[in-house]
């Protein structure tokens, strides 16, 4: 089953259930993919509009490369929750004797270095998006500011809630020179990121 081809109702209905996964991973990848479609959807309404001719080449622009991060956003949906599930299979594992113990080990260190890399993709796209939607900020249609206002709110709520995932599964691995090179690369990331996205919704904000 492909979350990401899912209707939204049998989606969420699954995400209410006590199914163990999608949870907050999948969730930040969907918003991500939903801020990106707006940025790509936004850049869409400028093109070919006169008023906004001299953004033209940069709208053109801005709507490809949001629309290829909404793409690869969505396919991250169904990757976090298949690396979650390799932390659940772990517990199936034997762990009677000291051999299998050390094998269960391993693999849950590795399930969870997985689980620590897909957050950490979306945050880097949906980084990627939020300055995209920023270099449109005041450049596009008018008519969808609030939108753009929406995919910055978006992007914001993927970029700190895959930090969360990140900051929980490095909770729980051994290897701190893994663990300090996502949690500096992530902090990185988010100073990036916040600032930006607070600045899009004043900006548009203050355009209302």
């Amino acid at each position: 089953m492909k979350l990401a081809q899912l209707k939204v109702s049998d989606f969420t209905d699954l995400l209410a259930s006590l199914e163990p996964a999608p949870g907050g991973g999948s969730t930040a990848a969907l918003e991500g993919a939903l801020g990106a479609a707006l940025t790509a959807m936004v850049a869409a309404f400028t093109i070919g509009r006169k008023k906004y001719a001299e953004y033209e080449e940069l709208a053109r622009e801005v709507n490809q490369k949001a629309d290829a991060l909404k793409t690869q956003l969505v396919e991250v949906i169904d990757r976090d929750t298949e690396a979650f599930n390799g932390v659940s299979a772990v517990f199936a594992m034997p762990k009677d004797t000291e051999e299998q113990k050390a094998a269960r080990k391993s693999a849950m260190q590795a399930a969870l270095k997985e689980c620590t890399k897909t957050p950490f993709e979306m945050m880097e796209l949906s980084t990627q998006a939020l300055e995209l939607a920023d270099a449109i900020v005041g450049r596009s249609n008018a008519s969808a500011a609030s939108d753009l206002g929406v995919a910055a709110l978006s992007l914001k709520a993927a970029v700190q809630g895959a930090w969360l995932n990140i900051l929980i599964n490095t909770g729980g691995i051994d290897d701190a020179e893994f663990t300090s090179r996502y949690r500096q690369e992530g902090e990185a990331l988010l100073a990036r990121a916040l600032p930006t996205a607070d600045h899009i919704y004043e900006t548009v904000l203050a355009s209302l």
